[in-house]
């Protein structure tokens, strides 16, 4: 397996970053997930006495002025200060000097919904104040290309700079953009990834309203129960995920560390619907089968998949049908499949990235996280989901999937570095 690239530019992974609820850096979240517990619990961000859900997966004791000044943490959404700590853990941890050649260094950060945060703040301003009091640094903060432009500029990476909106698929997407700006020549390295602060009052109230939510208030940390019979809904998340994606030459040259390759990218659209999944899991398999051929791979290599698995009915069904598509029905039942989503809740556009780096971890230690809250099998999701307990499997390759509302299909395929291979 060479990958999917013909132009001999092969592209690895040389730093991650992420905050999340799980820890505060990549190794303390991936400890957390791999011993099975939650990081769910009462919303602590606004009063929800009026709410009919009263938890989500928050960040605990996150502090964004240990990654930049507090002056402009003030001028920056959450959404944005997540996604700036996130890439400076990531540069730290790549050694990768951005300096020396601003110009071919790249980002594509990606978000779902943008500065929620900053949002209800101005207009809750406008009505009480009045127009004449809105904020300068208002629009700014709101927009959603926002994160990706604060890493740039905090950075000072030149090249190539993107920033996905699609829904939950956001930041595989991101990824995909990053892997493509490399294999063309365009940059030598991209920090690539997602971020979401979603836990508001807007946000908890509108995907309440749509019944896309869990409202196990008695029970939080048992709520997001991907692929049960008995779940109800997911359970909103924050998070930020960062990876360095680099060319192979490049980082070789530099002595830098290598996590794993990333192989393959796929895309689709369902072309269905505003919010529910593909009923016949055609498209989002389709965006699977173009990441396996992209990457140069057989699925019957595929060791792992980090489903996109939210805990709603509907979705972790089609998912499964998703599955059996892609693979074929028989290796479906043979391949370990997990949603880390029963500890981190869903994260919106900044999933896919954290997600990614829990494969590229599983690739690196051998390790496949579980599917927590794991208790009574669902008739239609019939596929080994690694219930509740971590499994020591070594794995070659590792798929990454992110559907998002509105139809959007994204897969990334990573494999295990071998520098001999």
């Amino acid at each position: 397996m060479a990958g999917g690239s013909d132009n001999g530019r092969r592209v690895v992974i040389t730093g991650v970053g992420m905050v999340s609820p799980l820890g505060n850096d990549p190794a303390s979240s991936w400890e957390t997930l791999v011993a099975g517990e939650s990081g769910a619990g009462p919303i602590t961000h606004f009063d929800t006495s009026d709410y009919d859900v009263h938890f989500a997966c928050e960040l605990k004791d996150f502090d964004p002025t240990h990654w930049m000044d507090r002056k402009k943490a003030r001028r920056m959404d959450r959404f944005s200060q997540l996604a700036l700590s996130a890439a400076r853990m990531a540069e730290a941890d790549s050694g990768l000097d951005i300096a020396a050649a601003p110009e071919r260094v790249g980002a594509a950060v990606a978000t779902g919904i943008g500065g929620l945060y900053a949002f209800e703040d101005c207009f809750q301003n406008l009505l009480e104040r009045g127009p004449d009091r809105t904020s300068p640094f208002a629009i700014v903060q709101i927009i959603p290309n926002m994160a990706a432009a604060w890493v740039s500029m905090e950075l000072g990476a030149q090249g190539p700079l993107a920033a996905e909106c699609t829904a939950c698929a956001a930041s595989n997407m991101a990824i995909g953009d990053g892997l493509d700006a490399i294999r063309l020549g365009r940059a030598d390295a991209m920090f690539c990834g997602g971020t979401e602060a979603p836990i508001t009052r807007v946000g908890i109230a509108g995907f309440t309203a749509m019944r896309a939510l869990s409202r196990r208030n008695d029970e939080p940390t048992a709520a997001s129960r991907p692929f049960d019979s008995g779940r109800d809904g997911f359970v909103m998340g924050e998070a930020s995920g960062m990876l360095v994606l680099e060319e192979l030459e490049h980082a070789r040259s530099r002595g830098a560390k290598i996590y794993a390759e990333v192989l393959g990218y796929g895309v689709s659209a369902d072309a269905s619907h505003v919010s529910d999944p593909d009923p016949t899991g055609a498209n989002p398999a389709r965006a699977m089968q173009m990441a396996f051929t992209d990457a140069g791979i057989d699925p019957e290599v595929v060791g792992y998949v980090n489903a996109h698995g939210t805990s709603t009915p509907s979705g972790d069904a089609a998912e499964t049908r998703v599955l059996k598509l892609a693979l074929g029905e028989e290796k479906a039942h043979r391949t370990p499949v997990s949603s880390t989503k029963g500890a981190t809740g869903h994260c919106l556009g900044a999933a896919g990235a954290v997600e990614a780096i829990f494969c590229t971890f599983a690739l690196q230690h051998g390790v496949l996280p579980p599917t927590i809250n794991y208790e009574d099998p669902d008739p239609e999701c019939d596929l080994d989901y690694i219930p509740n307990e971590a499994r020591r499997q070594d794995i070659e390759v590792a798929v990454n999937n992110s559907f998002g509302f509105g139809g959007h299909n994204a897969c990334v395929v990573f494999r295990r570095w071998d520098e001999a291979a």
